[in-house]
């Protein structure tokens, strides 16, 4: 069940990324640029890291002449770009777990404003590892259902046959798990059978989740989330915080 829950906190911490489309694919252009320059290759057949981006652009609808522009500039000769992945742990009000993912060109910028929210709204910014522990790092492909054209139990079946690990349904949401090693193999073998994903990447999936009762811990919560997102360097935000 906690893969519901997970894709229910996305749809509403990731709502005004929707809004914000712009935003989410110079974020995702980021991604491409470290993933080009660290695999070595621009052909996502021979970069598995670029593999796994390339299906996040394609799941949050980045046009393909986007996707190719920013790998040939990646490759380019001038290209300067040049990002570190930095991550950030620490709690958020009542003790939510949260890892904050980002790609910076000068971390000593990053940190603070990070550190920052967490201290604004709450919550307190910890040591690497301190929360990271009671996540797992999984491939998660979400299929909306909504026009009610797919059978459940032939996706579930078609999921598991391309080596997905999990399958599991809420209301018109499917969720497939995969290993980190497997999700290439599994979304190019569901694309390959027609799918479609509304979200494929490599996700932080809680062990567990906290539930907030208190209206200025959810608005705390809330507005942290929103603030670290919105912030240029920050790439991805997960947590535990289950929301209703």
């Amino acid at each position: 069940m906690s893969g519901h829950s997970k894709w229910h906190n996305i749809q509403k911490t990731k709502g005004a990324a929707d809004a914000k489309r712009s935003a989410t694919f110079t974020k995702i252009a980021k991604e491409i640029i470290v993933a080009v320059k660290q695999g070595g290759s621009g052909d996502p057949a021979n970069n598995s890291r670029l593999a796994t981006v390339v299906a996040k652009a394609k799941a949050a609808n980045m046009p393909n002449d986007n996707i190719k522009r920013t790998i040939d500039k990646a490759l380019g000769a001038g290209s300067t770009d040049s990002f570190e992945k930095v991550v950030y742990e620490g709690y958020g009000p009542s003790g939510v777990a949260v890892i904050v993912e980002a790609l910076t060109d000068n971390r000593n910028r990053t940190a603070p404003e990070v550190r920052h929210l967490f201290d604004k709204y709450g919550g307190n910014m910890g040591a690497s590892g301190c929360v990271s522990w009671s996540f797992d790092r999984k491939g998660v492909i979400v299929i909306d259902n909504e026009d009610g054209d797919l059978d459940e139990e032939t996706v579930m079946m078609d999921a598991l046959d391309c080596g997905a690990e999990d399958f599991s349904a809420e209301e018109t949401i499917f969720e497939i798990t995969t290993s980190p090693d497997d999700f290439n193999a599994v979304t190019a073998a569901l694309e390959g059978r027609g799918y479609v994903f509304a979200e494929a990447e490599i996700q932080m999936v809680p062990q567990n989740y906290i539930q907030l009762t208190n209206e200025d811990d959810i608005k705390n919560m809330t507005k942290l989330i929103d603030l670290l997102e919105d912030n240029d360097d920050v790439q991805n935000v997960w947590h535990n915080w289950e929301q209703e």
